[in-house]
């Protein structure tokens, strides 16, 4: 094929990524992630080999491309480097190479944006290539944040608001770029150059209004500190003593209303203005950054132990788990699992170590270094340099507070490839003009032809067995397993286990998170196993022990593995309770599971708790209550523990100990957690005799949860309310039962006259 032939297949392919970022389809596990990542995946796959057949048959194409050599690929061949070797000396090579379903951030799907960077600084060679390829990723941003204004969806298409912020502060920076191309040199003198120069602020005004939307701290707080850093980097370069004076006068200004702003958060200016209001949530006291606090002291704790390849490329979790610290729970009791630092600083460093974090590194020093060496040989123009480096530190920002995905890893290439293309391929004269280097290569030796030839031959064979292994066959096995969640959503248990069971026949290098959903839900609802038979519900324990196993087994430090191994043996023990042998060779493994888990991870509370179920069910009371005493001491704050501790006593007729713990537990807050409504009622009936009114409120606002249609609870909680003087919460409750039981409603009536 012809250059031309090549590069059109290539720009095209490049042009078509960007649809990935629009595709979610329902019918796949983690749509968000993975609708986009495998399509993505398969369009470099079928490019790599046209690059490749390319570079092949035209090799002083590839030379004329590159110029001489660039440290901004060497620094991202050696970042790639230590990865791979990273996840042979690392605790989970699966986990690191293939990654999970959820991120799909392994180095297999990473080197596929590698192979990006590459076709690009290949393909896109002038001005007008890279101008195409700006409007469209400006285009692609904009259209996805115009979907999530229009339909009011903060997370667009991509399913979290911190990279659709990510995506649109690369996007901002793009679309600014062809601003000043557009005016500078573009349409200079024509008259559509304006209107083009409109359609390029309304994108921008577009890529702006989504921060309203997705209220993203980080986000703010990036783009926040690269528009400063351009701007101060405009009023160093700039000559004009006029407009050093009014920029720094233009910065006071700003850093004075933003000072003004966290001075009086409670004014109705900043509490109007959602922006201004989540600015001021910006603070070391807020619950989210003292998580990721906790968090990062764990990569810096565990880096001493691995400080030159890490624990391996996506194993922060490990990491996380062996330092977790038990006041994680006072900030949050949700999302305790932290797969990443949500620091990309710290993340590279506790996964990839010393080695890992240096390469990373380079390859920003060597884009600064590109951006300044262009800027004084005239390649680079002034408002490049500075747009580009305003970018560079806004990315960074953000990325110490979150991390990568498709859309940010795409827009990461597109800007290390332009200022490749900047620094390398073209020239520009004190005057503004483009000065493009011949885009045409010397004429081929003949005898290339059939190295092309090979080369396509070859290269396809192998991608259309890594297309069908690692992309066609995780892609039957996602569809496969939402189809079981859909049977069993519809009841049919039996129909949903043995499509899981399909799903999983086709031993896709992704079934980890497949089998992890099956786990959960069989052991969250183990008790509709009965209803299939002894046998049935036996051999589907089975199953669910086998593949728990096949989990635990990719690295057996894995606490939260290790936990669900330990509950699915548990249950499967239950199963033979009238078998001593049987019982106790499911037990015993449960607590050998349970102590790894505890093992790994022993600042965790809740694996505890399954420790004490495992020894309850062995009959080892004294064992489960001192487990459950333990977990008390790592954190008296956290009332699941006391709640736990009471009912344990209570199952032990300890009825005294059981009550004096359940005292703790509602105090703290824990009447949340409490149910069935029989246990409820029960409580609520002690505490009455006991005339602990308080309590008893606590326990009927439960119990109004677990019952809401129950008009006659709604009617006892009125008069506690009552009790406690709370009129407003008392004629509510009255009204609720009166809406629920039209035969109470006079009732109601005449209850909330009294209290009038």
């Amino acid at each position: 094929m012809s250059q031309k032939t090549y590069l059109t297949i290539l720009k095209t392919g490049i042009y078509l990524s960007f649809i990935s970022v629009f595709l979610v389809f329902k019918n796949l596990l983690f749509p968000y992630i993975t609708s986009k990542q495998i399509p993505f995946n398969i369009l470099i796959e079928i490019l790599f080999v046209f690059w490749l057949a390319f570079i092949v048959k035209y090799p002083a194409y590839a030379k004329a491309t590159a110029g001489k050599p660039s440290w901004i690929s060497f620094g991202l061949i050696g970042f790639f480097v230590v990865m791979i070797i990273s996840c042979f000396t690392g605790a989970d090579f699966n986990l690191s190479f293939w990654g999970d379903i959820e991120r799909m951030l392994g180095v297999f799907h990473l080197l596929h944006f590698l192979a990006f960077y590459f076709i690009v600084i290949t393909a896109f060679r002038d001005w007008k290539d890279w101008r195409n390829l700006l409007i469209v990723s400006v285009t692609a941003a904009a259209i996805l944040c115009l979907y999530g204004l229009t339909k009011n969806i903060a997370y667009s298409t991509v399913g979290n608001t911190a990279y659709v912020s990510g995506y649109a502060i690369f996007n901002i920076f793009f679309a600014l770029i062809l601003i000043f191309r557009q005016a500078r040199i573009g349409g200079k003198g024509k008259d559509n150059n304006w209107w083009i120069i409109s359609l390029y602020s309304i994108a921008i005004i577009t890529l702006l209004a989504i921060f309203k939307l997705t209220h993203t701290r980080g986000a703010y707080v990036g783009l926040g500190a690269g528009v400063f850093f351009a701007l101060l980097l405009f009023i160093i370069l700039n000559k004009s003593k006029k407009i050093k004076i009014y920029s720094f006068s233009c910065l006071a200004v700003i850093a004075v209303l933003i000072s003004l702003v966290f001075a009086y958060p409670q004014s109705s200016i900043v509490k109007n203005s959602s922006i201004l209001n989540t600015m001021t949530q910006i603070s070391a006291k807020a619950a989210t950054f003292q998580t990721r606090l906790i968090a990062w002291k764990a990569g810096v704790k565990d880096f001493k132990n691995h400080p030159v390849l890490g624990t391996g490329h996506g194993n922060f979790a490990i990491t996380f788990d062996k330092y977790f610290d038990p006041s994680f729970y006072n900030y949050t009791r949700s999302e305790t699992y932290f797969d990443r630092a949500h620091n990309n600083i710290v993340d590279i460093a506790s996964t990839t170590g010393g080695l890992g974090l240096l390469a990373y590194l380079s390859i920003f020093v060597a884009a600064g270094y590109y951006l300044v060496k262009g800027y004084r040989e005239n390649k680079i123009a002034q408002h490049e340099l500075i747009l580009l480096a305003g970018l560079i530190i806004a990315y960074f920002i953000q990325n110490l507070a979150v991390f990568d995905s498709l859309i940010t890893y795409i827009s990461l290439m597109t800007m290390l490839g332009f200022i490749y293309y900047l620094a390398s391929g073209e020239a520009e004269s004190k005057h503004g003009h483009s000065v493009s280097r011949d885009t045409e290569c010397p004429e081929i030796n003949k005898s290339l032809i059939n190295k092309e030839i090979y080369a396509l031959a070859g290269a396809g064979l192998v991608m259309l067995i890594i297309i069908f292994q690692y992309n066609i066959k995780p892609l039957k096995m996602l569809k496969g397993t939402i189809g079981g969640q859909i049977a069993f959503a519809q009841g049919d248990i039996i129909g949903g286990v043995e499509t899981y069971k399909k799903a999983l026949s086709y031993n896709s290098v992704l079934d980890r998170d497949s089998r992890d959903s099956l786990i959960r839900f069989i052991t969250a609802n183990y008790a509709m196993l009965s209803g299939l038979g002894d046998e049935k519900a036996r051999e589907i324990f089975d199953y669910i022990i086998e593949l728990a196993e096949k989990n635990a087994a990719y690295n057996p430090g894995d606490s939260l593995m290790q936990m669900e191994l330990a509950q699915t043996l548990n249950i499967a023990a239950r199963f033979y309770e009238d078998n001593p042998q049987k019982f106790y060779f499911y037990s015993d493994r449960a607590l050998e599971a349970i102590n790894k888990s505890i093992e790994a991870s022993p600042g965790r509370i809740p694996i505890y708790y399954i420790k004490a179920q495992i020894l309850a069910g062995r009959d080892e009371q004294d064992k489960a209550i001192e487990t459950l005493k333990y977990a008390i001491g790592l954190n008296e704050k956290y009332y699941d523990s006391f709640c736990n501790l009471s009912r344990y006593y209570f199952v032990f007729k300890q009825e005294d100990k059981g009550f004096e713990e359940m005292d703790r537990c509602l105090d703290l807050g824990g009447a949340e957690l409490l149910a069935p409504t029989d246990y409820v009622k029960s409580l609520i009936n002690y505490y009455i005799g006991k005339q602990d009114w308080p309590k008893v409120l606590k326990l009927y606002q439960r119990l109004a949860a677990l019952e809401p249609n129950d008009a006659e609870v709604w009617v006892r909680l009125a008069k506690v309310y009552a009790q406690a003087g709370d009129m407003e919460k008392a004629v509510e409750a009255a009204k609720k039962a009166g809406e629920l039981d039209p035969a109470m409603k006079d009732a109601s009536e005449q209850f909330i006259k009294g209290l009038e």
